[in-house]
């Protein structure tokens, strides 16, 4: 089993969760799911032929901070 294999079979069997600001019938969904070594995963509900984006966790916290301190309110 290759790296990419391990990755794919953990992203596969990976606990995915959404906010509740979501929309309740499935769209507009942005998944996050927590993987081993200290990474993390996210993926679009509408994108479903597009990867999911793995991050290394300091990354993900970093980018978390930023929204709580709206630095992406667009």
């Amino acid at each position: 089993m290759t790296i990419g294999d391990e990755l794919r079979a953990e992203l596969e069997t990976a606990r995915w969760v959404k906010s509740t600001l979501s929309g309740p019938n499935g769209g507009d969904c942005l998944y996050a799911a927590k993987l081993s070594g200290d990474r993390y995963a996210i993926r679009d509900s509408e994108q479903q032929d597009v990867p999911p984006m793995v991050l290394r966790g300091e990354v993900f916290r970093a980018f978390l901070g930023g929204v709580k301190l709206g630095e992406f309110d667009f």
